[in-house]
């Protein structure tokens, strides 16, 4: 890379590409505390009071930034070919500058709000209207493109013309294990692929999920609670309580994966406040813990029967709908395991709990549902306006393989 972007040359960077002039009065922060290995980030404030999220990859070479950036370009590209998207204000695009060459790419900085997951975890409060807003954004959204060939071959067509990607089908397992793994990863995180590979059922589980994947909507693909931004006035606001970002992700995929990934990320504060010790056992752990899974089940349910409101005709589609969500809620969470042990080299008891909840969630679905939501499937569903059930369309075989040969560490 030859341009290395920093506060000290950012305004003239922005200058240079039309974004500021010199009656802007614009000031450079310094370097912002989200900015990590990957990416630089710089926040720039502007006279009109407006502010400019200005990122930049650090490295050229093994973080896989620049595509990322190069995707959610894309997406800005996506809502401007469709605006009837743009009635969906919660997922408007704020990147306003994209700098292929140099990897920079610009957003609009939202002042007025703030990183939902941090709200929950600082206030330790989960109003149910909070996720309401969030299930009825994600069903519009949804409902939007469900089906939609238009949207399904903008996603796959490469800006050259040509075929940019086939569908990634994120329900799979943990990949083959080598012996790198000894070196790669200390003894007590070896632990985990001990425990995951015992559990037959659930390998049985996570590829009969595979199979049955549909891609038919566009999806986040990546919604957990970090990336959903909630109004600092959301008390006073009737609308726009919630904003969608970082959409480097985005896929035409199964909309049950989206939705099981907001409720494993709320499932995710309730085991991360758990207070673990090797002389109490699991359900002692469950009943201590800090943040108890009955003060969450509420937004939880508000979430889901507000997506379902909104876009009750899914269940037409998919009638174990509820039962897929819980299940890919299930293997979210196995996923941030592994992403733990790969960033930290850890395996806690926190670690253990939650691959135990994890494992009933993805072999046990039907007697998942009640710890969940807090009542059963039926319960759920009762307010969805009774609907004709219309025949499936068959479905296209266009994934890639996802299965691996089963490789088990020898001792586990």
């Amino acid at each position: 890379m030859v341009f290395s972007l920093s506060s000290h040359n950012v305004i003239q960077y922005l200058h240079d590409a039309g974004l500021c002039s010199s009656e802007d009065g614009a000031s450079a922060d310094s370097e912002l505390p989200q900015s990590s290995k990957k990416n630089l980030n710089l926040l720039v404030k502007l006279a009109s009071n407006c502010k400019l999220l200005v990122k930049q990859e650090r490295c050229a070479q093994g973080f896989g930034s620049q595509e990322e950036f190069f995707n959610e370009w894309l997406f800005h590209e996506l809502l401007n070919s469709f605006p009837i998207l743009k009635n969906i204000s919660a997922i408007e695009s704020l990147v306003v500058h994209f700098d292929e060459d140099e990897s920079i790419l610009v957003r609009r900085y939202l002042s007025e709000y703030l990183e939902l997951d941090n709200f929950y975890r600082e206030n330790g409060i989960f109003p149910e209207e909070i996720a309401t807003a969030i299930g009825k954004v994600l069903g519009r959204l949804h409902c939007a493109t469900f089906n939609r060939r238009e949207y399904k071959d903008f996603i796959a067509t490469a800006p050259t013309g040509g075929i940019r990607y086939q569908y990634y089908n994120p329900a799979q397992g943990i990949e083959g294990i080598g012996p790198e793994i000894f070196a790669e990863v200390p003894k007590e995180a070896l632990a985990f692929y001990g425990l995951y590979q015992n559990y037959d059922d659930l390998e049985s589980e996570i590829a009969g999920l595979a199979n049955s994947w549909n891609p038919s909507c566009l999806i986040h693909n990546d919604l957990k609670l970090e990336n959903i931004l909630l109004h600092s006035q959301w008390e006073q606001q009737d609308k726009d309580l919630v904003r969608f970002i970082d959409w480097e992700a985005y896929s035409w995929g199964d909309p049950a994966f989206d939705l099981g990934t907001v409720i494993a990320s709320y499932l995710k504060i309730w085991l991360e406040s758990l207070v673990v010790d090797p002389s109490i056992s699991l359900e002692e752990s469950f009943q201590l813990a800090m943040i108890p899974l009955e003060a969450i089940q509420p937004s939880i349910l508000a979430l889901t029967r507000s997506y379902l409101k909104t876009f009750p005709r899914i269940l037409e589609y998919h009638q174990e709908f509820i039962l897929r969500v819980v299940q890919f809620a299930g293997l979210v969470l196995i996923k941030d395991i592994e992403k733990q042990i790969d960033a930290n080299k850890s395996f806690d008891n926190i670690g253990l709990c939650t691959l135990e909840v994890a494992r009933k969630m993805l072999t046990m679905p039907q007697i998942s549902v009640m710890t969940v939501f807090g009542v059963n499937e039926s319960e759920i569903i009762k307010h969805v306006k009774k609907l004709q059930v219309l025949p499936i369309n068959k479905k296209e075989n266009n994934l890639l393989p996802i299965f691996y040969e089963k490789t088990r560490l020898r001792g586990c």
